[in-house]
């Protein structure tokens, strides 16, 4: 076990901060203690590692375990978005000024791992959250190694183990053949997206539109521009607390206009806050490819 201390010089939530790296719960690469300890595995240039991470009055004090211990801990600074500046977005806009004042520790995230936000992204297209998650667990519990330090966990495989998952571990995971595809494709130039994970090279890939290149450039670059145009959701949350009403993709990214270069925060604080349209029809049902 390798640890560092490190006093951020700005409020700092951590639970927030992490939050978008969080695929459901029983996230095998993510779980949270009693104690509010965060631990998170990463399959990192230097090979697998768990970092733990737990705030001490002003000081956050991080562990890592594994090959990639070091590279862990040299990142947590921008994990908890150090790189972010969130002191240049000012908007005169009432409700985002008092969500800036309720919300002081909000600082956007990177992992500098853009594959490993790749998978997640691209399981969670067009499907709900609990169908994503499930195919998430099932792939890292039957392809992922055990985590360093806390064996109980599993660290997402490194790109040439996705490319080798066969077609009938895919069926059984729920994610169908599209997704799949998507997915070994993108592992079969992993390197070239670590190397310029520019929107358009994310974009060129077969299965990779707008969504899911924002979700990636969110986690793993820490953007705070990235938009998830063609969210389900969003639209309806980003219409409700400017208008009261609903919009759809082109009305948000109207309404969010004159926040360009902070769209992504804008979206992050709304979420945060609840804000949104009420829901009276019935919930979607959650769908099991395994069964088809």
């Amino acid at each position: 076990m390798l640890e560092r201390e490190w006093r951020p010089p700005w409020p700092i939530d951590v639970r927030r901060a992490l939050a978008p790296h969080r695929r459901g719960h029983g996230d095998p690469a993510f779980q949270i203690g009693r104690d509010g300890t965060i631990r998170r595995t990463s399959f990192t240039p230097d090979g697998p590692g768990t970092l733990s991470l737990r705030e001490s009055g002003p000081a956050i004090h991080a562990a890592a375990w594994g090959p990639g211990a070091t590279w862990l801990l040299d990142g947590v600074p921008d994990l908890l978005g150090a790189r972010d500046v969130p002191e240049e977005f000012m908007p005169d806009h009432p409700l985002l000024r008092d969500l800036i004042v309720r919300s002081p520790g909000l600082r956007i995230s990177r992992t500098g791992r853009v594959f490993e936000a790749l998978v997640p992204a691209v399981l969670e297209q067009k499907v709900l959250g609990l169908e994503a998650f499930r195919a998430w667990r099932y792939l890292l519990r039957r392809f992922g190694e055990p985590a360093p330090g806390a064996p109980d966990m599993r660290v997402p495989p490194p790109p040439e183990v996705w490319a080798r998952i066969p077609s009938w571990e895919w069926h059984r995971s729920g994610a169908e053949a599209v997704r799949a595809r998507t997915i070994i494709g993108a592992a079969r130039v992993a390197g070239r997206l670590e190397a310029d994970p520019a929107e358009r090279k994310l974009r060129s890939l077969p299965g990779i539109g707008v969504w899911t290149a924002a979700e990636i450039r969110q986690r793993a670059l820490g953007d705070p521009d990235a938009v998830s145009v063609g969210d389900y959701h969003l639209p309806g949350i980003v219409g409700w607390a400017f208008t009261g009403r609903k919009v759809d993709d082109d009305g948000m990214l109207e309404l969010l206009e004159p926040y360009a270069g902070h769209r992504y925060r804008v979206t992050r604080l709304l979420e945060s806050s609840g804000a949104g349209p009420p829901r009276r029809g019935p919930r979607l049902a959650v769908r099991d490819y395994r069964r088809f």
